[in-house]
């Protein structure tokens, strides 16, 4: 056959690896030669002797020649349709059958999506970017795209080429999107995006959109399909979607699924199929030590949760990462559930098993910086894509970070449509968004000439305040039902306030206030606590500013800062005892609850991230006993309306006498939504019990004594009421009944009106 026509300078374009739109030489191309149209092919192989076009329905094969480089390959063939065609490859003694990457020409990406990601409003952009196994002209195979506006060059790095870029080069759409289509790959294939810059520099780039990746330290991701898991949590979601959350118990468990066990590198971690995959020693944990595989945490964490009684697992960042030591926080995979405990169809089961026990999902999101590793987001196409170029903005030296351009619309919607992603995906029930203040705040830990203010001369990070909205805005309208938790430490208005109305749409806010105050004060010899009942009451002053939530969590265990029992003063049992009174204290004051890791069985060394948490504890009695104390704790609170339903309405809690300081005591009421009941909680903050308590109550009856933190069978002194109390016609506390109470030392007592007996003495 006669060879095309073509200009050296456009093969060479193509040899050194710079043209933009390789599909405009490489490929099938209808021509005019002598009157008639015919077909050019253009192949450019770097390993292939020579090569043959093949036409299988024809049963016929047309040598390719070369004449401006020997491995750019050519010829014309006569025929009315060129389809499907491929292409027969001699490397050395061997050979091999492909169809032609470059034959298969259709974008997939529409002009529409294009507009959607171009204004930041594409909101399941990871539905067309990154890598899906699909099938195109009959031909099944795996469509790549990634967004490198700035980038000279964008290949495909993989198994499937041998990693060599000059092979699979992408084609460049108008908005910077990178797109090719290879035939017969499929689940399983590792890649990389080899990009350079205008200088010929080359990155290396897993896939920001990759849905899994390899096991660190390598980085490439995987291809993988995210629709091939059989659900079977419908029951779960469709009563989700009816419920409102914030009038519902929260219990949150929150846990690093890479420290709370280990299992013995002796013991192989097991397949879905039952069959055993070979063991990844972590060089980090102890020797012969390796991680529980997410299926194998569904088996032993979520019974041990449910036992509990706890309603949620709040999860440490769990996108892919590259440092242990990070705990999660310095996210490269956003797009990847972490390989370290399995693949994302394995992380699917564990939330489904979840489900099954009536157990939600929160999973720790990181929108508010990423690390420098070289594979990740940073420099991403040659120049500062996710990240600003000014360090002003664009860097937190503190963390060794860097800030997202949330003021760019295409990292806007990376990052939204990630929220959305894992609730859409993997069927998440919530987000705890991390280090919030450092995003509203262009001074976050800068100090001053190390920060840019805003447009109007401010601190506020308006873009980021912005972005915040619009995505509690999308993931509330797709999942109601859902939470959306900030980490936000400052005081910034209405952050759990709903975008409609200025906020910025979460729904619950972490109380720091309220735990600095809390730690403070147990901290302190009860002695002392005397001078600080501020401590204790400030904070039902701005209670109904924001829907908070209660958190004693992974940061106030860790740094030197002891674990909870070794921050309370006193003995052996005046730790524990001071344990059962904080929790108490927390479980009966308004909020949600967030509790993390080995607090419940009072573990004495901090956390650490490689080691067991110390479960050898729970051979000792008074270990046990705190274990038991807080499954019978959280049953309570999840089985008693008045605790949970009006955490953030004003009727939902009344002092009855919070100005006892000289007793360290406080008492209060909290009341049910949808009834009238309510439950009177009176705590004793020192080690001296009081025989002779009296408190003020509303009605006339047998209070009957639900709870005390002083029980025996928690490692109390077992002082108590005798399981409840009839009331006086003695008024006090401007109420026209009193109860006359043993209070215990470092107790906390709830009591709660019983209708039936009441009603049957008063007959």
């Amino acid at each position: 056959m006669s060879m095309t026509t073509i200009a050296p300078e456009q093969v060479n374009s193509i040899v050194w690896n710079q043209h933009n739109d390789p599909f405009e030489i490489l490929g099938s191309h209808p021509i005019e030669q002598d009157g008639k149209t015919v077909w050019a092919v253009r192949a450019y192989l770097p390993n292939a002797s020579a090569v043959w076009v093949v036409l299988p329905e024809q049963r016929k094969e047309y040598p390719m020649q070369t004449v401006h480089d020997p491995h750019f390959f050519e010829c014309t063939i006569e025929t009315a349709e060129l389809a499907n065609y491929q292409l027969r490859i001699k490397e050395g003694e061997h050979e091999r059958v492909i169809y032609d990457p470059y034959a298969f020409r259709s974008p997939r990406l529409t002009d529409f999506d294009l507009h959607l990601f171009g204004e930041g409003n594409h909101h399941r952009i990871y539905e067309k970017l990154g890598a899906h196994p699909t099938e195109i002209d009959g031909i099944k195979g795996v469509y790549f795209a990634v967004w490198a506006p700035n980038a000279r060059n964008v290949s495909l790095l993989g198994d499937f080429n041998l990693w060599d870029g000059r092979k699979n080069q992408m084609r460049k759409g108008p908005t910077g999107i990178w797109e090719l289509f290879i035939p017969e790959i499929g689940v399983g294939e590792h890649y990389k995006y080899e990009i350079k810059n205008f200088e010929g520099h080359i990155y290396e780039k897993s896939d920001p959109y990759g849905f899994q990746q390899e096991p660190r330290p390598k980085t490439a991701s995987i291809v993988t399909d995210l629709d091939a898991y059989s659900w079977s949590d419908e029951e779960w979601m469709a009563k989700r979607r009816r419920t409102e959350p914030l009038t519902q118990p929260v219990s949150v468990y929150e846990v690093h699924l890479g420290s709370w066990l280990h299992a013995s590198s002796a013991e192989p971690a097991k397949l879905p199929n039952g069959e055993t995959e070979p063991v990844v020693v972590v060089s980090e944990l102890k020797p012969g030590a390796r991680f529980l595989t997410y299926r194998e945490l569904a088996d032993r964490l979520i019974p041990y949760i449910k036992q509990l009684g706890y309603t949620h697992l709040e999860l440490l960042p769990i996108a892919e990462h590259p440092f242990d030591g990070s705990w999660g926080y310095q996210v490269t995979g956003y797009y990847a559930p972490t390989s370290r405990f399995g693949s994302p169809e394995d992380f699917m089961y564990f939330v489904d098993k979840c489900h099954e026990n009536e157990i939600g999902v929160i999973v720790d999101w990181v929108p508010g910086h990423f690390p420098k590793d070289g594979h990740g987001l940073a420099f991403f196409d040659g120049s500062h894509l996710y990240e600003h170029a000014d360090p002003r903005k664009g860097e937190h030296k503190e963390w060794g970070t860097l800030v997202f351009n949330y003021g760019r619309h295409e990292v806007s919607n990376f990052l939204a449509s990630n929220a959305l992603f894992w609730f859409d995906k993997y069927h998440i029930d919530g987000i705890r968004v991390d280090a919030v203040a450092s995003m509203l705040y262009n001074d976050y830990c800068r100090e001053p000439g190390e920060w840019l203010p805003n447009q109007y001369g401010g601190r506020e990070n308006l873009e980021a305040a912005d972005f915040l909205r619009q995505v509690n805005h999308i993931i509330f309208s797709y999942f109601p039902g859902i939470l959306s938790i900030a980490e936000e430490s400052t005081s910034w208005p209405m952050v759990s306030w709903p975008t409609y109305t200025g906020g910025l749409g979460f729904n619950l806010k972490w109380d720091m206030g309220w735990m600095h105050d809390m730690l403070d004060y147990f901290s302190m010899d009860p002695w002392f606590r005397q001078f600080h009942q501020n401590n204790i009451t400030f904070s039902m002053w701005y209670n109904h500013s924001e829907n908070f939530m209660l958190a004693l969590s992974h940061d106030e265990v860790v740094h030197g800062k002891s674990n909870i029992i070794g921050k309370m003063p006193g003995d052996t049992w005046q730790k524990l005892a001071n344990i059962r009174c904080l929790f108490s204290y927390m479980f009966a004051h308004p909020g949600k609850k967030t509790m993390f890791m080995s607090m419940e069985f009072g573990q004495w060394s901090e956390w650490n991230a490689w080691a067991d948490l110390e479960w050898q504890l729970l051979q000792h009695e008074a270990h046990q006993k705190l274990k038991t104390f807080f499954q019978e704790l959280n049953h309570l609170y999840r089985s008693e309306p008045t605790l949970y339903t009006q955490d953030f309405a004003e009727p939902g809690f009344e002092w009855i006498d919070c100005s006892d300081n000289r007793h360290s005591v406080v008492s209060f009421m909290r009341r049910d939504k949808d009834s009238d009941d309510f439950a009177i909680v009176v705590c004793n903050f020192t080690p001296q019990p009081h025989s002779h308590y009296r408190i003020g109550v509303p009605q006339k009856g047998f209070y009957t004594e639900l709870f005390n933190s002083d029980a025996r069978q928690y490692g109390g002194s077992n002082m108590g009421n005798l399981g409840g109390k009839w009331t006086d016609d003695w008024s006090l506390h401007s109420r026209p009944y009193s109860l006359d109470l043993c209070l215990p030392p470092l107790g906390v007592l709830i009591l709660k009106l019983d209708k039936k007996k009441t009603a049957e003495a008063l007959k």
